[in-house]
């Protein structure tokens, strides 16, 4: 079982991201970021002796030892392979793991899309040689070359994992069966009290990805990219839905709860929490809706000041391969990255569940990014609201 997350995106922006030019975030793989011009850092061509440990920030439930759950290591035997003794901080937001990554202290970080663009833009993350890492060979396509993990086609990191954020409904208690975002927005006070929704700025977004298909006069491209005109629509959408929100989520345990209980039966999940509420009685079914949906994706970046930097591509590679990459997946409760993990975990049926090898699923979802003043969707005449603004209106959203 993973341990709680917080997903919770950053309220300012690094300046030199706030000075970079457009940059694609068109959601699933395949487009790097482009405009960025991040410091000429050069990737290593090949790797030296290990230096004998390697520090590391990451998300609660990547880099286990054993110490949580004597069933649930595997930093041990990469540290006998390796001779690589790890040291590793959770950080508890990405805003956090971009202040420690600034100290020069850590040589790597597990970056998810909201941090992964201000460390490559401000020349905290290095470029990756991709060819030292031997699994990189076996990560998913969509997953490489990515908006929030790239620059003009250069790899600025190993990609970790994936997860969408889905509709949940109670099955018993929400008929017709909903398929699109509409059950939680234009007709939500159907299940006035009873609606869930993440509780983060970032949410600013999937109001705007249910208003780019419902309202094509906004012309919104990228939900990750708003002008005042689009941001004042999501913002006006999600205060509307207010009304109707019984109650804002970011502890997965309390949703589930909610759900069992019948306080909430309808709202934004991730695929792990609709599993366990399910196995705990929940009548539930969790789907991406016609509209798409927001996710994220994590990604190993290596430090610019890495003081282990041979340690820290054993640990890429490490992290990345089959059998870890399962063990890390199941664990937390994501999509792994490397496609041959799914043969490697104990629930034969877990990259089905959670649609690890289907690109077409990855295709629907925008994964998350950082909203900064010039526009991810490539225009240039007019500015963009940036993240502050989102984290400002949030609050008069919840009132």
């Amino acid at each position: 079982m993973r341990l709680t997350r917080t997903l919770r995106a950053s309220a300012v922006c690094a300046a030199a991201l706030l000075l970079a030019a457009a940059c694609d975030s068109s959601g699933s793989g395949g487009t790097s970021a482009t405009g960025l011009n991040p410091p000429d850092l050069k990737a290593p061509t090949k790797l030296g002796r290990t230096e004998g440990q390697v520090n590391l920030v990451a998300w609660a439930g990547y880099v286990e030892d054993g110490s949580n759950d004597p069933k649930v290591d595997w930093v041990t035997d990469f540290e006998k392979r390796t001779g690589c003794q790890v040291h590793s901080k959770v950080a508890a937001s990405s805003d956090e793991m971009v202040k420690l990554m600034k100290t020069g202290e850590y040589d790597a970080v597990s970056a998810s899309g909201d941090a992964s663009l201000r460390l490559i833009a401000s020349g905290d993350a290095a470029p990756v040689n991709t060819a030292l890492v031997p699994n990189y060979k076996d990560v998913f396509s969509g997953l490489k070359n990515g908006a929030w993990n790239s620059v003009k086609g250069k790899m600025y990191g190993i990609p970790h994992g994936r997860g969408a954020n889905l509709l949940m409904y109670d099955t018993a208690k929400v008929k017709p069966a909903p398929t699109s975002w509409s059950a939680v927005f234009d007709d939500a006070s159907r299940y006035k009290g009873h609606v869930t929704a993440y509780d983060s700025p970032i949410y600013i977004a999937d109001a705007a990805l249910y208003l780019k298909a419902t309202k094509p006069e906004l012309k919104i491209k990228d939900p990750y990219a708003l002008d005042q005109k689009q941001f004042d629509a999501a913002v006006a959408l999600l205060k509307r839905q207010n009304a109707n929100v019984g109650e804002y989520w970011s502890d997965y345990l309390k949703e589930v709860s909610a759900f069992k209980s019948g306080d909430s039966v309808v709202g934004t999940t991730w695929q792990v929490i609709a599993n366990l509420a399910a196995s705990e009685g929940a009548k539930v079914k969790a789907l991406v809706p016609k509209e798409g949906s927001t996710g994220w994706s994590d990604t190993w970046m290596v430090s610019a000041k890495a003081k282990h930097p041979n340690c820290a591509y054993k640990w890429l590679d490490w992290i990345v391969s089959p059998k870890v990459n399962a063990q890390v997946a199941e664990y937390f409760g994501e999509a792994p990255a490397n496609s041959k993990a799914c043969a490697e975990t104990s629930d034969k049926n877990f990259c089905t569940v959670y649609h690890a090898a289907d690109e077409s699923y990855w295709k629907k979802i925008a994964f998350w990014n950082t909203p900064i003043e010039q526009c991810l969707d490539g225009r240039t005449d007019v500015r963009c609201v940036p993240y502050a603004k989102w984290v400002q209106a949030w609050t008069e959203i919840k009132g």
